[in-house]
């Protein structure tokens, strides 16, 4: 938990739609040292948002605390990204990605609360079977935010790009 910052409550922490005059802020975040530690280059993580923010199949939004842009999250229907995710991610699972860019907003809780939020927006909005995210097998602290979040260690792929990382996955809940 950060040094005086309160653990979010779902008053504080908000997911809105991200439009076309956030894309300046978002593409300065994914500059940011943090963000391409774990994002990668960001070359090809504007192509990423830039591909969530335009396509159909797709949900962007930007994270918002106490009223303050500091992150963003996205969730694309997985067989959109063709041939970059394992084969055998099941048809109708849905990929989502987020990172929290404002430093004083991070390790306060703030993560899986955003992942709650956009992973029941894909269960409300579309047919989603599932949702997964990748996390680099170096990266525990996002695991232990998905984890949190409700998302399971199904096994270690090896991404062309980053290496090895983590597959997790949250399952469609039963009615």
């Amino acid at each position: 938990m950060g040094a005086g910052i309160d653990t979010p409550t779902a008053e504080d922490c908000r997911l809105r739609p991200a439009t076309d005059n956030d894309w300046g802020m978002v593409r300065k975040w994914l500059r940011l040292p943090a963000v391409e530690k774990w994002w990668g280059p960001p070359s090809s993580t504007e192509a990423e948002v830039i591909r969530a923010l335009g396509a159909s199949h797709s949900i962007a939004r930007i994270i918002e605390w106490r009223g303050e842009p500091v992150g963003y999250a996205h969730a694309v229907d997985a067989m959109t990204w063709g041939d970059e995710l394992p084969e055998d991610l099941e048809a109708g699972t849905w990929d989502m990605d987020i990172f929290v860019a404002a430093p004083h907003a991070r390790g306060c809780g703030l993560g899986p609360r955003a992942l709650v939020g956009l992973r029941d927006e894909v269960f409300s909005t579309t047919l989603a079977t599932a949702v997964c995210v990748f996390a680099s097998i170096e990266n525990e602290q996002a695991v232990r935010a998905y984890e949190k979040a409700g998302f399971q260690w199904r096994r270690i792929w090896q991404d062309p790009i980053h290496g090895p990382m983590w597959l997790l996955i949250a399952d469609r809940p039963r009615a």
